[in-house]
């Protein structure tokens, strides 16, 4: 059965049990169920971004980030798809003084992802190294995952992506839901996020990559030190970008 039958028909059983049906929530992948490298074991990768460093007009790890994932771009913000953005956080407490502040957003690959636990086919899943990634070929496009992400870090791809600048990396499929991954078809050759690179390039260096779970990294002392803030840590998601400046 292909993925339109079955979207047929599974939308028949949701309008026939309409009012009992219930979310299904299921275990996540457990990263021993997934297939890469065996050097991933034990490894973490995880980012702080510096709002201190963070230029307000500049988008080059935006665009790197499109560039090199051929993320769907229509100049239309309906069908318009952003693995990475600037989005303004606001404080639950007014009263505390606390005043509102930009931030760039991404899928924070929580280790305990809501997104991979309501997934009723087991699409989206947790890597090995801590990666959350979406297998487009299984995804059957419920958007459950949208719903749970509690950082609004998760798109759906209603249109076929007008453009296709990186050949090397496939063509966005529309249909599926998707988030940022690090740029885990990098970091599987030895290289870094697009938006990494991009930063570094600009002179701003406001993003700081690396493996949470080596004491000598760089991200690891930013985030030892103290100071480094993750959002909604109050959730459980535990995620893996830290901020800076928060």
């Amino acid at each position: 059965m292909d993925r339109r039958d079955f979207l047929k028909r599974s939308g028949a059983a949701v309008a026939g049990a309409s009012g009992v049906l219930s979310l299904p929530v299921l275990s996540s992948c457990t990263a021993e169920e997934t297939e890469v490298a065996s050097n991933l074991r034990g490894t973490k990768w995880g980012m702080v971004i510096d709002l201190n460093r963070c230029r307000e007009d500049c988008t080059e790890c935006m665009d790197a980030c499109r560039q090199e994932n051929n993320v769907a771009y229509h100049g239309d913000r309906r069908w318009d798809v952003h693995w990475i953005r600037k989005a303004t956080l606001h404080p639950k407490d007014e009263s505390a003084g606390l005043e509102e502040k930009e931030v760039l957003l991404m899928c924070n690959q929580c280790d305990n992802p809501p997104c991979a636990q309501v997934c009723p086919v087991q699409a989206t899943y947790k890597r090995l190294d801590g990666i959350v990634v979406v297998d487009h070929h299984r995804c059957i496009g419920c958007r459950y995952c949208m719903i749970a992400c509690p950082y609004n870090a998760r798109f759906f791809n209603w249109k076929e992506n007008p453009d296709w600048p990186n050949k090397g990396y496939p063509r966005r499929s529309h249909g599926v839901a998707e988030s940022c991954h690090f740029c885990s078809h990098l970091l599987d050759g030895g290289g870094r996020p697009a938006c990494v690179e991009a930063c570094e390039r600009s002179g701003a260096r406001a993003l700081v990559f690396g493996d949470l779970n080596d004491p000598e990294s760089e991200v690891s002392q930013l985030v030892a030190a103290g100071g480094a803030k993750r959002i909604r840590e109050d959730f459980g998601t535990r995620p893996k970008v830290y901020y800076l400046g928060l």
